[in-house]
């Protein structure tokens, strides 16, 4: 008699128990009988725990039991669902039918488990075979909107949900504390991905909101993302080494680092970051009521590792969806923190010709911080004089008057000689703030602004990066692949457009309705994240 080797072995486990077999051959009448049983153990509950119980037992220790049968029913009312569904398929399908250009054959029954909300469910569905040789799908499946992914798409895309909120370990452990079977990291990462490639699709064509205002406010910024080294991945791609079990994790942790060898200090300015940079955009309109604007109305917000000039692209086709096309004679507010690149994309897909009642303003706060550097060319760090003249230079702003401060710090910069002890920082610091001011002039009119009660800082956007970007993707240790963090950061914008349920909704449709037509399974995860957004054509 031959030993038996590792792969029967292995083989061997992928037998069906035979509990579950037995399931698997039961008849409509069983389950219905099997449900109805389950929902008279309820009622039984319900009726006799408070008069059986013992003096130690609370209302929690009946919930906890409640619950445990409710799943029971839960799985058991899905099962009859099924089987019943099954067979109005199989009523509904002849036995050779088409899809398209291909002809299939009905054939027999093939069981499968299926993770749901109450646990791990069986049903059996017939298979639509190809007469010419390939895959093919289940009707019954496809009829109900189930995946080829052995869980119900509610489970998995409420796991992805709170994977846009925390990591998938964390994500994992919080569904497990509602449902009995939640999916692992693994199958929760491939859903993000697969909802990844959907993600634009949507912001082409999400729903566009009815109610809008007179005035468009569009605010653009960045922030840097921490992504992995080229280094960092080949160690994470490369064969892994055999390890001898360590007696703690503490241990695990020491021989780790020995493996690992010893890093070098970083030098003074290095950066272990490796950020690449997601641009945002925050986009709502005002709508006037007297002298007033009142909003936010309708805020979205949008996220890409795409070019800059992406995020303008995407801008310009959302704010022409939303009545604001090239050739309007409406407000159109464009916010900036002052990067060179922002405004020539600006002026290339927001032109004067094209929105001749646009408003390009520089965020007030960013010109503050260049004048504070540069009064401290003139004034000590943390005095009053210095705090007094940078509040005179606010209200010039809010006058309309940088040329003034442009000329006043002209004059600092003729008297401040080339030579002596901190004279070449002084002198630094003073240019820099001249060639800012001197190269936004016409982005600096916040009191006129104020006068229509427009907007002068970037705040919205400058908090949409904190919750979107940095709260999930910005934290120690992190360290991104730039593809990867797209699908996480472009969902966390639909979570915080309120979209989420309509964007699921829609892309469960889009799969059903492409697996219909190609006579195919529907299929959410994947292992490769879509690739990211390029720029369609200049405006």
């Amino acid at each position: 008699m031959h030993p038996i080797t590792s792969p029967v072995a292995k083989l061997s486990l992928l037998v069906t128990p035979p509990d579950v077999a037995a399931r698997d051959r039961q008849s409509l009448a069983d389950r219905v009988a099997r449900l109805d049983a389950a929902l008279a153990e309820v009622r039984d509950l319900s009726m006799s725990w408070a008069g059986d119980r013992d003096g130690g037992e609370l209302f929690t220790q009946f919930e906890a039991k409640l619950n445990e049968k409710l799943q029971q029913v839960g799985r058991m009312a899905s099962e009859v669902m099924l089987a019943e569904a099954e067979l109005k398929s199989r009523m509904e399908h002849a036995r050779r039918f088409q899809v398209g250009d291909t002809d299939f054959r009905l054939s027999g029954s093939e069981p499968r488990s299926l993770c749901t909300w109450f646990g791990v469910i069986r049903y059996r569905r017939s298979y639509a075979r190809p007469l010419g040789g390939g895959p093919g799908f289940f009707p019954l499946d496809l009829g109900l909107g189930l995946l080829a992914d052995r869980f119900s798409p509610s489970l998995v895309t409420t796991g992805a949900r709170l994977a846009t909120r925390m990591s998938f370990a964390e994500a994992r452990e919080v569904l497990g504390w509602f449902v009995p079977s939640p999916p692992s990291t693994e199958v929760l990462e491939h859903v993000v991905l697969g909802l990844g490639h959907h993600t634009f699709p949507w912001f082409e064509n999400a729903p566009v909101p009815e109610d809008d205002g007179e005035v468009l406010i569009v605010h653009v910024d960045g922030k840097c993302v921490p992504t992995a080294r080229e280094s960092e991945l080949e160690k994470r791609r490369g064969p892994r080494k055999d390890k001898p079990p360590a007696p703690s994790p503490r241990h695990r942790g020491r021989a780790g680092r020995k493996a690992s060898g010893h890093r070098p200090r970083r030098k003074k300015g290095d950066k272990s970051k490796n950020g690449k940079l997601v641009t945002m955009v925050v986009m709502y309109t005002l709508r006037r009521e007297g002298a007033l604007l009142l909003g936010p109305l309708n805020r979205r917000v949008y996220a890409s590792f795409g070019p800059k000039r992406h995020a303008f692209e995407y801008a310009r086709q959302e704010a022409k969806r939303r009545g604001f096309g090239p050739g309007t004679k409406r407000t159109i507010q464009l916010l900036t923190d002052g990067d060179p690149d922002l405004h020539r994309y600006v002026d290339e897909y927001f032109s004067a010709d094209e929105y001749p009642e646009r408003v390009v303003t520089v965020d007030i706060f960013h010109v503050l911080e260049k004048l504070w550097e540069a009064g401290r060319a003139r004034h000590e760090e943390g005095s009053h004089a210095l705090a007094t003249w940078v509040k005179t230079q606010e209200n010039r702003l809010y006058d309309d008057d940088a040329a003034t401060i442009v000329t006043e710090l002209r004059g600092w910069l003729e008297k401040t000689p080339k030579t002596g002890l901190g004279n070449k920082g002084k002198r630094k610091r003073i240019a820099d703030a001249i060639r800012y001011l001197d190269n936004r002039t016409d982005k600096l009119a916040y009191g006129s602004a104020r006068s229509r009660d427009l907007e002068v800082g970037t705040g919205q956007v400058e908090g949409a990066i904190k919750h979107v970007i940095a709260k999930r993707c910005d934290h120690g240790g992190m360290r991104w692949i730039r593809q990867r963090a797209q699908a996480i950061i472009q969902l966390r914008c639909i979570e915080t457009n309120g979209q989420w349920t309509d964007f699921v909704a829609w892309t469960l449709r889009r799969l059903n309705s492409s697996a219909r037509a190609a006579g195919c399974r529907a299929r959410l995860q994947t292992r490769f994240p879509a690739e990211l957004p390029a720029v369609k054509e200049a405006a």
